[in-house]
Protein backbone atom coordinates (compact mmCIF):
# COMPACT_ATOMS: atom_id res chain seq x y z
CA UNK A 1 0.00 0.00 0.00
CA UNK A 2 1.41 3.40 -0.10
CA UNK A 3 1.15 6.84 2.21
CA UNK A 4 -1.81 8.41 0.25
CA UNK A 5 -3.68 5.41 0.02
CA UNK A 6 -3.14 4.13 3.92
CA UNK A 7 -3.67 7.72 4.64
CA UNK A 8 -6.49 8.56 2.11
CA UNK A 9 -8.48 5.60 2.61
CA UNK A 10 -11.49 7.27 4.39
CA UNK A 11 -11.90 10.08 1.18
CA UNK A 12 -13.03 7.14 -1.26
CA UNK A 13 -15.18 5.80 1.83
CA UNK A 14 -17.08 9.28 1.55
CA UNK A 15 -17.53 9.22 -2.26
CA UNK A 16 -18.72 5.77 -2.25
CA UNK A 17 -21.12 6.38 0.05
CA UNK A 18 -22.28 9.92 -1.54
CA UNK A 19 -21.91 9.41 -4.58
CA UNK A 20 -21.27 5.44 -5.52
CA UNK A 21 -19.39 4.20 -8.13
CA UNK A 22 -19.91 7.73 -9.97
CA UNK A 23 -18.49 9.58 -7.73
CA UNK A 24 -15.15 7.46 -7.96
CA UNK A 25 -15.70 7.31 -12.38
CA UNK A 26 -18.20 9.43 -13.65
CA UNK A 27 -20.29 7.73 -15.70
CA UNK A 28 -18.70 4.36 -16.11
CA UNK A 29 -21.58 2.52 -15.53
CA UNK A 30 -21.70 2.27 -19.75
CA UNK A 31 -18.29 1.37 -19.96
CA UNK A 32 -19.02 -1.13 -17.44
CA UNK A 33 -22.16 -2.36 -19.88
CA UNK A 34 -19.43 -2.91 -22.87
CA UNK A 35 -17.41 -5.10 -20.02
CA UNK A 36 -20.33 -7.73 -19.28
CA UNK A 37 -22.05 -6.14 -16.34
CA UNK A 38 -25.67 -5.73 -16.81
CA UNK A 39 -26.92 -2.33 -15.34
CA UNK A 40 -29.09 -4.45 -13.11
CA UNK A 41 -26.51 -6.33 -11.55
CA UNK A 42 -24.08 -3.27 -11.23
CA UNK A 43 -27.21 -1.28 -9.14
CA UNK A 44 -27.47 -4.24 -7.05
CA UNK A 45 -23.93 -4.08 -5.80
CA UNK A 46 -24.05 -0.82 -5.25
CA UNK A 47 -26.85 -0.73 -3.11
CA UNK A 48 -24.95 -2.64 -0.90
CA UNK A 49 -21.65 -0.41 -1.06
CA UNK A 50 -20.93 2.37 1.61
CA UNK A 51 -17.09 1.85 1.86
CA UNK A 52 -14.78 0.36 -0.13
CA UNK A 53 -14.39 -2.59 2.65
CA UNK A 54 -17.93 -3.42 1.41
CA UNK A 55 -16.85 -3.53 -2.22
CA UNK A 56 -15.95 -7.80 -2.72
CA UNK A 57 -18.99 -8.74 -0.12
CA UNK A 58 -21.14 -6.80 -2.72
CA UNK A 59 -19.73 -7.96 -6.04
CA UNK A 60 -19.77 -11.59 -4.07
CA UNK A 61 -23.39 -11.72 -3.34
CA UNK A 62 -24.61 -10.80 -6.88
CA UNK A 63 -22.06 -12.78 -8.60
CA UNK A 64 -23.79 -16.03 -6.87
CA UNK A 65 -27.14 -14.98 -6.98
CA UNK A 66 -26.17 -14.97 -11.51
CA UNK A 67 -24.31 -18.26 -10.96
CA UNK A 68 -27.31 -19.90 -9.17
CA UNK A 69 -29.99 -18.64 -11.60
CA UNK A 70 -27.53 -19.56 -14.20
CA UNK A 71 -27.14 -23.26 -13.42
CA UNK A 72 -31.24 -23.30 -12.74
CA UNK A 73 -31.46 -22.12 -16.40
CA UNK A 74 -29.00 -25.04 -17.66
CA UNK A 75 -30.87 -27.33 -15.87
CA UNK A 76 -33.97 -26.74 -17.47
CA UNK A 77 -31.97 -26.88 -21.04
CA UNK A 78 -32.13 -23.25 -21.91
CA UNK A 79 -28.73 -22.66 -22.77
CA UNK A 80 -28.39 -19.60 -24.41
CA UNK A 81 -30.50 -17.50 -21.13
CA UNK A 82 -27.89 -20.04 -18.89
CA UNK A 83 -24.43 -18.80 -21.06
CA UNK A 84 -25.60 -15.07 -20.83
CA UNK A 85 -25.90 -15.47 -17.23
CA UNK A 86 -22.68 -17.38 -16.25
CA UNK A 87 -21.33 -14.22 -18.06
CA UNK A 88 -22.48 -11.62 -15.49
CA UNK A 89 -21.77 -13.89 -13.13
CA UNK A 90 -17.56 -14.20 -14.06
CA UNK A 91 -17.40 -10.90 -14.28
CA UNK A 92 -18.58 -9.62 -10.62
CA UNK A 93 -16.98 -12.66 -9.42
CA UNK A 94 -13.81 -11.16 -11.22
CA UNK A 95 -14.41 -7.85 -9.61
CA UNK A 96 -14.74 -9.82 -6.32
CA UNK A 97 -11.13 -10.61 -6.68
CA UNK A 98 -9.56 -7.97 -7.45
CA UNK A 99 -10.10 -6.11 -3.97
CA UNK A 100 -7.21 -8.11 -2.38
CA UNK A 101 -3.52 -7.23 -3.43
CA UNK A 102 -2.46 -9.87 -1.70
CA UNK A 103 -2.08 -13.37 -4.41
CA UNK A 104 -2.30 -15.74 -1.60
CA UNK A 105 -5.66 -14.31 -0.03
CA UNK A 106 -7.48 -17.52 0.48
CA UNK A 107 -10.85 -15.87 -0.28
CA UNK A 108 -9.48 -14.18 -3.92
CA UNK A 109 -8.33 -17.66 -4.81
CA UNK A 110 -11.88 -18.95 -3.80
CA UNK A 111 -13.51 -15.88 -6.08
CA UNK A 112 -11.37 -17.20 -9.08
CA UNK A 113 -12.77 -20.14 -8.95
CA UNK A 114 -15.93 -19.50 -9.15
CA UNK A 115 -14.92 -17.20 -12.08
CA UNK A 116 -13.19 -19.72 -13.98
CA UNK A 117 -16.69 -22.42 -13.08
CA UNK A 118 -18.86 -19.77 -14.63
CA UNK A 119 -16.41 -19.76 -18.00
CA UNK A 120 -15.70 -22.98 -18.06
CA UNK A 121 -19.74 -23.10 -18.11
CA UNK A 122 -20.37 -20.29 -20.71
CA UNK A 123 -17.72 -21.62 -23.11
CA UNK A 124 -19.72 -25.62 -23.47
CA UNK A 125 -23.25 -23.50 -23.88
CA UNK A 126 -21.18 -21.59 -26.24
CA UNK A 127 -20.39 -24.99 -28.17
CA UNK A 128 -16.60 -24.40 -27.75
CA UNK A 129 -16.26 -21.15 -29.22
CA UNK A 130 -14.81 -19.50 -26.05
CA UNK A 131 -11.75 -21.33 -25.01
CA UNK A 132 -8.85 -20.95 -22.24
CA UNK A 133 -5.71 -20.31 -23.10
CA UNK A 134 -2.42 -20.91 -20.78
CA UNK A 135 0.80 -20.31 -22.33
CA UNK A 136 4.48 -21.02 -21.17
CA UNK A 137 6.10 -17.15 -20.63
CA UNK A 138 10.19 -16.58 -19.06
CA UNK A 139 9.24 -19.30 -16.24
CA UNK A 140 6.27 -18.61 -15.71
CA UNK A 141 2.83 -18.46 -17.28
CA UNK A 142 -0.12 -16.17 -19.52
CA UNK A 143 -3.68 -16.69 -19.28
CA UNK A 144 -6.34 -15.46 -21.91
CA UNK A 145 -9.62 -16.95 -23.68
CA UNK A 146 -9.72 -17.28 -27.20
CA UNK A 147 -12.92 -16.27 -29.17
CA UNK A 148 -13.88 -18.22 -32.61
CA UNK A 149 -16.48 -17.23 -34.79
CA UNK A 150 -19.57 -20.16 -35.47
CA UNK A 151 -19.23 -22.42 -38.71
CA UNK A 152 -15.66 -23.20 -40.28
CA UNK A 153 -13.19 -20.85 -39.09
CA UNK A 154 -10.04 -20.56 -41.70
CA UNK A 155 -7.46 -17.60 -42.24
CA UNK A 156 -9.52 -14.88 -40.42
CA UNK A 157 -8.42 -11.28 -39.21
CA UNK A 158 -7.48 -11.48 -34.82
CA UNK A 159 -7.46 -8.99 -32.55
CA UNK A 160 -5.95 -9.36 -28.98
CA UNK A 161 -8.02 -7.41 -26.78
CA UNK A 162 -5.66 -5.74 -24.08
CA UNK A 163 -7.49 -5.34 -20.64
CA UNK A 164 -6.69 -1.84 -18.35
CA UNK A 165 -4.68 -2.30 -14.93
CA UNK A 166 -7.03 -3.35 -13.46
CA UNK A 167 -9.33 -5.32 -15.62
CA UNK A 168 -9.30 -9.20 -16.65
CA UNK A 169 -9.70 -11.38 -19.68
CA UNK A 170 -13.29 -12.12 -18.55
CA UNK A 171 -13.99 -8.80 -18.94
CA UNK A 172 -14.28 -9.03 -22.74
CA UNK A 173 -15.98 -11.65 -23.34
CA UNK A 174 -19.60 -9.73 -24.08
CA UNK A 175 -17.44 -7.00 -26.84
CA UNK A 176 -15.40 -10.15 -28.15
CA UNK A 177 -18.68 -12.06 -29.18
CA UNK A 178 -20.47 -8.49 -30.13
CA UNK A 179 -17.84 -6.74 -32.23
CA UNK A 180 -15.76 -9.35 -33.44
CA UNK A 181 -16.93 -12.97 -33.78
CA UNK A 182 -20.25 -11.62 -35.03
CA UNK A 183 -17.88 -10.01 -37.93
CA UNK A 184 -15.87 -13.02 -38.51
CA UNK A 185 -13.01 -12.02 -36.81
CA UNK A 186 -11.02 -13.83 -34.23
CA UNK A 187 -10.63 -12.33 -30.94
CA UNK A 188 -8.03 -13.03 -27.71
CA UNK A 189 -8.93 -11.56 -24.61
CA UNK A 190 -5.47 -11.24 -22.52
CA UNK A 191 -3.78 -11.31 -18.94
CA UNK A 192 -0.49 -9.98 -19.36
CA UNK A 193 2.43 -9.85 -16.59
CA UNK A 194 1.13 -8.47 -13.73
CA UNK A 195 -3.19 -9.12 -14.63
CA UNK A 196 -5.39 -11.46 -13.24
CA UNK A 197 -4.37 -15.08 -13.39
CA UNK A 198 -0.88 -14.00 -14.65
CA UNK A 199 0.07 -12.17 -11.46
CA UNK A 200 -2.01 -14.56 -9.14
CA UNK A 201 0.56 -17.12 -10.32
CA UNK A 202 3.75 -14.83 -9.85
CA UNK A 203 4.02 -13.18 -13.28
CA UNK A 204 4.92 -9.69 -11.90
CA UNK A 205 5.06 -6.72 -14.44
CA UNK A 206 8.25 -4.71 -15.38
CA UNK A 207 8.83 -1.90 -17.66
CA UNK A 208 9.66 -4.36 -21.09
CA UNK A 209 7.66 -7.49 -20.39
CA UNK A 210 4.39 -6.35 -21.04
CA UNK A 211 5.36 -6.12 -24.69
CA UNK A 212 7.49 -9.51 -24.57
CA UNK A 213 4.33 -10.87 -22.93
CA UNK A 214 2.19 -9.41 -26.46
CA UNK A 215 4.69 -10.85 -28.61
CA UNK A 216 3.81 -14.37 -27.05
CA UNK A 217 0.09 -13.91 -27.99
CA UNK A 218 1.35 -12.97 -31.34
CA UNK A 219 3.14 -16.15 -31.80
CA UNK A 220 0.21 -18.18 -30.54
CA UNK A 221 -2.43 -16.59 -32.96
CA UNK A 222 0.03 -17.00 -35.54
CA UNK A 223 0.03 -20.72 -35.06
CA UNK A 224 -3.77 -21.00 -35.13
CA UNK A 225 -5.14 -22.40 -38.36
CA UNK A 226 -8.25 -19.88 -38.05
CA UNK A 227 -5.60 -17.09 -38.20
CA UNK A 228 -4.37 -15.10 -40.32
CA UNK A 229 -0.64 -14.32 -38.82
CA UNK A 230 -0.68 -10.98 -41.17
CA UNK A 231 -3.57 -9.45 -40.19
CA UNK A 232 -3.38 -9.47 -36.34
CA UNK A 233 -4.14 -6.24 -34.47
CA UNK A 234 -4.75 -5.24 -30.90
CA UNK A 235 -7.38 -2.98 -29.17
CA UNK A 236 -6.32 -1.56 -25.71
CA UNK A 237 -7.81 0.34 -23.45
CA UNK A 238 -6.11 2.77 -20.58
CA UNK A 239 -2.87 0.70 -19.49
CA UNK A 240 -3.39 -1.89 -22.59
CA UNK A 241 -3.37 1.82 -24.70
CA UNK A 242 0.15 2.22 -23.14
CA UNK A 243 1.67 -1.22 -23.48
CA UNK A 244 0.19 -1.33 -27.05
CA UNK A 245 2.36 1.47 -28.02
CA UNK A 246 5.18 -0.02 -26.63
CA UNK A 247 4.24 -2.76 -28.31
CA UNK A 248 3.14 -1.39 -31.74
CA UNK A 249 6.80 0.46 -31.49
CA UNK A 250 8.89 -2.82 -31.35
CA UNK A 251 6.74 -5.66 -33.02
CA UNK A 252 6.00 -5.28 -36.38
CA UNK A 253 3.64 -8.52 -36.53
CA UNK A 254 1.16 -6.07 -34.60
CA UNK A 255 -0.27 -4.79 -37.95
CA UNK A 256 -2.98 -2.41 -36.17
CA UNK A 257 -3.38 -0.77 -32.90
CA UNK A 258 -6.47 1.49 -31.92
CA UNK A 259 -6.36 2.69 -28.47
CA UNK A 260 -8.90 4.71 -26.11
CA UNK A 261 -8.30 6.77 -22.83
CA UNK A 262 -5.08 5.14 -22.47
CA UNK A 263 -2.26 6.06 -20.10
CA UNK A 264 0.43 8.21 -22.10
CA UNK A 265 1.23 11.05 -19.85
CA UNK A 266 4.27 11.32 -17.35
CA UNK A 267 2.72 9.06 -15.00
CA UNK A 268 2.81 11.55 -11.91
CA UNK A 269 -0.93 12.07 -12.67
CA UNK A 270 -2.18 8.55 -12.25
CA UNK A 271 0.65 7.50 -9.58
CA UNK A 272 0.35 11.01 -7.59
CA UNK A 273 -2.58 13.27 -8.12
CA UNK A 274 -5.59 10.63 -9.53
CA UNK A 275 -7.31 7.96 -6.43
CA UNK A 276 -4.35 6.41 -4.86
CA UNK A 277 -5.91 2.64 -5.57
CA UNK A 278 -3.82 2.77 -9.29
CA UNK A 279 -0.67 3.57 -7.34
CA UNK A 280 -1.47 0.59 -5.09
CA UNK A 281 -2.52 -1.43 -7.90
CA UNK A 282 0.85 -1.18 -9.98
CA UNK A 283 2.77 -1.83 -6.93
CA UNK A 284 1.08 -5.21 -6.82
CA UNK A 285 1.17 -5.64 -10.31
CA UNK A 286 4.76 -4.68 -10.13
CA UNK A 287 5.41 -6.23 -7.13
CA UNK A 288 7.01 -4.00 -5.32
CA UNK A 289 6.45 -3.20 -1.31
CA UNK A 290 8.55 -0.25 -1.15
CA UNK A 291 7.19 3.03 -2.62
CA UNK A 292 10.62 4.82 -2.79
CA UNK A 293 11.89 1.80 -4.70
CA UNK A 294 8.88 1.51 -6.92
CA UNK A 295 9.26 5.06 -7.84
CA UNK A 296 12.76 5.28 -8.81
CA UNK A 297 12.81 1.39 -10.61
CA UNK A 298 9.93 1.61 -12.73
CA UNK A 299 7.30 4.92 -12.53
CA UNK A 300 9.75 7.57 -13.41
CA UNK A 301 10.79 5.20 -16.28
CA UNK A 302 7.38 4.29 -17.93
CA UNK A 303 6.42 7.92 -20.29
CA UNK A 304 6.67 6.87 -23.40
CA UNK A 305 8.64 9.66 -24.91
CA UNK A 306 10.16 9.58 -28.08
CA UNK A 307 9.80 5.72 -28.20
CA UNK A 308 6.07 5.96 -30.43
CA UNK A 309 8.57 7.34 -33.03
CA UNK A 310 9.02 4.08 -34.19
CA UNK A 311 5.50 2.70 -35.01
CA UNK A 312 5.02 2.35 -38.28
CA UNK A 313 1.10 0.67 -38.36
CA UNK A 314 -2.37 2.70 -38.71
CA UNK A 315 -2.43 3.63 -35.03
CA UNK A 316 -6.01 4.98 -33.60
CA UNK A 317 -6.24 7.21 -30.27
CA UNK A 318 -9.41 8.40 -28.49
CA UNK A 319 -9.17 10.08 -25.31
CA UNK A 320 -11.65 12.24 -22.79
CA UNK A 321 -11.31 15.60 -22.83
CA UNK A 322 -10.95 15.45 -19.20
CA UNK A 323 -9.40 12.20 -18.91
CA UNK A 324 -8.18 12.23 -14.79
CA UNK A 325 -5.42 9.79 -15.70
CA UNK A 326 -3.32 11.15 -18.73
CA UNK A 327 -3.87 15.17 -19.08
CA UNK A 328 -5.07 16.01 -22.75
CA UNK A 329 -1.90 18.31 -23.76
CA UNK A 330 0.24 15.21 -22.63
CA UNK A 331 -2.14 12.80 -24.94
CA UNK A 332 -1.87 15.08 -28.05
CA UNK A 333 1.99 15.41 -27.52
CA UNK A 334 2.24 11.25 -27.60
CA UNK A 335 0.20 11.54 -30.39
CA UNK A 336 2.12 14.36 -32.36
CA UNK A 337 4.98 11.71 -32.08
CA UNK A 338 3.99 8.71 -34.23
CA UNK A 339 4.79 9.35 -37.37
CA UNK A 340 2.81 6.46 -38.86
CA UNK A 341 -0.74 6.74 -40.12
CA UNK A 342 -3.05 7.82 -37.15
CA UNK A 343 -6.11 9.12 -35.97
CA UNK A 344 -7.33 10.75 -32.83
CA UNK A 345 -10.50 10.98 -31.57
CA UNK A 346 -10.98 13.66 -28.33
CA UNK A 347 -14.00 13.19 -26.70
CA UNK A 348 -15.27 16.51 -25.39
CA UNK A 349 -16.69 16.77 -21.10
CA UNK A 350 -15.53 12.97 -21.22
CA UNK A 351 -13.34 11.20 -18.30
CA UNK A 352 -11.43 8.43 -18.09
CA UNK A 353 -13.84 5.85 -18.55
CA UNK A 354 -15.35 7.48 -21.69
CA UNK A 355 -19.01 6.00 -20.07
CA UNK A 356 -21.03 8.30 -21.97
CA UNK A 357 -19.52 7.24 -25.43
CA UNK A 358 -18.46 3.68 -24.56
CA UNK A 359 -20.82 1.64 -26.74
CA UNK A 360 -19.96 4.04 -29.77
CA UNK A 361 -15.60 3.54 -28.83
CA UNK A 362 -16.13 -0.25 -28.96
CA UNK A 363 -18.15 -0.74 -31.91
CA UNK A 364 -15.96 2.22 -33.59
CA UNK A 365 -12.34 0.67 -32.34
CA UNK A 366 -13.63 -2.68 -33.53
CA UNK A 367 -14.69 -1.77 -37.14
CA UNK A 368 -11.11 0.67 -37.42
CA UNK A 369 -9.65 -2.36 -36.54
CA UNK A 370 -11.43 -4.72 -39.14
CA UNK A 371 -10.90 -1.87 -41.98
CA UNK A 372 -6.76 -1.02 -41.06
CA UNK A 373 -6.24 -5.06 -41.47
CA UNK A 374 -8.31 -5.19 -44.66
CA UNK A 375 -5.46 -2.67 -45.62
CA UNK A 376 -7.78 0.21 -45.79
CA UNK A 377 -6.58 3.59 -43.22
CA UNK A 378 -2.78 2.67 -44.13
CA UNK A 379 -1.75 5.85 -46.67
CA UNK A 380 1.45 7.26 -45.54
CA UNK A 381 0.82 10.61 -43.88
CA UNK A 382 -2.72 9.62 -43.04
CA UNK A 383 -4.03 12.08 -40.09
CA UNK A 384 -7.12 12.09 -39.13
CA UNK A 385 -7.98 14.30 -36.00
CA UNK A 386 -11.72 14.98 -34.75
CA UNK A 387 -13.30 16.66 -31.50
CA UNK A 388 -15.85 14.25 -30.75
CA UNK A 389 -18.93 17.65 -29.14
CA UNK A 390 -20.85 16.05 -26.77
CA UNK A 391 -24.06 17.56 -28.47
CA UNK A 392 -23.80 14.95 -31.71
CA UNK A 393 -21.51 17.57 -33.81
CA UNK A 394 -17.88 17.13 -34.60
CA UNK A 395 -15.40 19.19 -35.48
CA UNK A 396 -13.14 17.43 -38.03
CA UNK A 397 -9.47 18.72 -39.17
CA UNK A 398 -8.02 18.94 -35.23
CA UNK A 399 -8.61 16.76 -32.19
CA UNK A 400 -7.83 20.54 -29.86
CA UNK A 401 -11.23 21.53 -28.22
CA UNK A 402 -12.85 24.23 -29.46
CA UNK A 403 -12.83 26.56 -26.60
CA UNK A 404 -9.13 26.49 -26.77
CA UNK A 405 -10.08 28.73 -29.50
CA UNK A 406 -7.22 27.45 -32.27
CA UNK A 407 -4.52 27.71 -29.86
CA UNK A 408 -2.58 24.78 -29.06
CA UNK A 409 -0.53 24.34 -25.71
CA UNK A 410 2.77 24.65 -25.58
CA UNK A 411 3.04 21.19 -23.57
CA UNK A 412 1.13 19.49 -26.80
CA UNK A 413 3.52 21.28 -29.40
Amino acid sequence: MTVRSTGQSWSLDIALAQGGFDALHPEAKGTMEQLGHDHTDFDKVFALVKSGAMLPKAWATVAGQAERRAAHHEKEGFRQTAADLYLRAAVMWGRAQYSFFDSQDPRKAAFRRHADHCVARLGELRDGRVRRVVLDFEGKHLYGLLHLPAGEVRNRPAVILGPGMDMIKEDYIYAAERYYTSRGMVALSIEGPGQGESRANGLTVDLTNYERALGTYLDHLSDLPEVDGDRIGMFGISMSGYWGLRAAAQDPRLAALATFEAVTGDFDTIFERAQPSFKSNYMYMSGYTDEDRFDRDLARRMPLGDLVNRITVPTLVGIGEFDELTRLEQALATYERIRAPKEMRVYENEFHPLGGVAAEIFRFGAEWLERALDGDLCEPGRDARHYVHRDGDTTDGTANPTWWLGTTPRTAA
